[in-house]
């Protein structure tokens, strides 16, 4: 293998140019050789911007490659299913932004691919490389909090998403619970098994367009007979908002923080602190963390412990939830992979 590993890059939205900027500055064992977007002009303008050597308005011209080993996966989640495919097929490893798809069935197809072809593949759920969720995962396997019995997540962002987006994302909870279901699996160490889910337009009423809500809330019954919560909302505009708590038999442990800096105005009017304003000041570092991981298991020759199989489950539960919104009652799990 040469120095650098060679990896391609399909997809140059907010999330592509994140992975793009990533690769190119932080990871310094990883080449981003080839960019590809459906849009010529800004896959052209990327690669002319970071002097990359190849760009494609089309995923199978860049699977052409030899030389590329890693493929990062930023599309849209509509098309992951046939990339994924594709590059299982090219022999390509693969690391896939979260969901891996928008169906059970989907997912059970891209993943059926990995498996055949037996590259590696890694599902993009970010907080997992975060300091302080590593930190906390390894306290609670350490025992510090006994059993974990109740978990409880908010996820909120701070503006309402365009619309030509909101309608290709699955809506609100597959959009952005499906972190939040993620880390409950991670960190409860066991499966959920039910939820019951309420939700509403309640701010954005411009979301009627791509038939999506802006806030809900989902409870949660894991099979070890533990209880889980998760609220997620489109409108703190105060700023980003990501917290998460686990209460064991012997203690609890926190997660996350509101303030971007550890300052406090004192005035007469009283006392204000600033808040996070989005996502990079608050996962950043989490972002090029498991890009990094990803080029490093391809480089020991290991396969990634955020599996395909860990997006199946977080996307099981989200499919549920929705469900469960939309019918107003409990919803079951496992569900039929339709």
């Amino acid at each position: 293998m040469d120095d650098k590993l060679k990896v391609g890059l399909i997809g140059l939205g907010r999330m592509g140019r994140i992975y793009a900027e990533a690769l190119i500055f932080k990871i310094p064992r990883a080449e981003l050789v080839a960019v590809a977007d459906i849009n010529s002009e800004a896959a052209r303008k990327i690669a002319a911007s970071y002097s990359i050597k190849h760009w494609f308005d089309n995923y199978q011209d860049l699977l052409k490659i030899e030389a590329i080993r890693g493929v990062v996966i930023a599309a849209s989640t509509s098309v992951h299913t046939e990339i994924i495919v594709g590059a299982a097929e090219a022999g390509k490893d693969i690391f896939c932004e979260k969901p891996v798809a928008l169906t059970l069935k989907e997912t059970d197809i891209a993943l059926k691919a990995v498996k055949k072809m037996r590259v590696k593949f890694q599902a993009g759920f970010m907080r997992r490389f975060d300091r302080g969720y590593r930190l906390a995962k390894k306290k609670v396997e350490e025992g510090k909090i006994g059993k974990p019995v109740s978990f409880k997540s908010i996820s909120r962002d701070p503006m309402c998403p365009r619309l030509d987006y909101a309608r290709v994302s699955g809506g609100l909870i597959t959009d952005m619970a499906i972190h939040d279901f993620d880390l409950a699996r991670w960190l409860m160490k066991s499966e959920v098994k039910r939820v019951y889910a309420e939700g509403g337009r309640l701010v954005f009423d411009q979301l009627k367009e791509a038939d999506d809500i802006d806030n809900a809330t989902i409870n949660m019954l894991f099979s070890d007979g533990s209880i889980g919560n998760v609220e997620v909302s489109r409108n703190a505009l105060y700023g980003y908002d990501i917290r998460t708590e686990v209460l064991g038999s012997e203690g609890g442990i926190m997660i996350g923080y509101a303030r971007h800096t550890p300052v406090v105005l004192l005035t007469r009017k009283g006392a204000a602190h600033d808040f996070v304003p989005y996502i990079m000041e608050r996962f950043g570092e989490a972002y090029t963390n498991e890009l990094n991981y990803f080029v490093d298991c391809i480089y020991k020759d290991q396969n990634p412990s955020v599996t395909g199989q860990d997006g199946r489950a977080a996307l099981e539960i989200a499919l549920a939830a929705t469900q469960s919104y939309k019918e107003a009652k409990p919803v079951e799990i496992p569900l039929a992979s339709e």
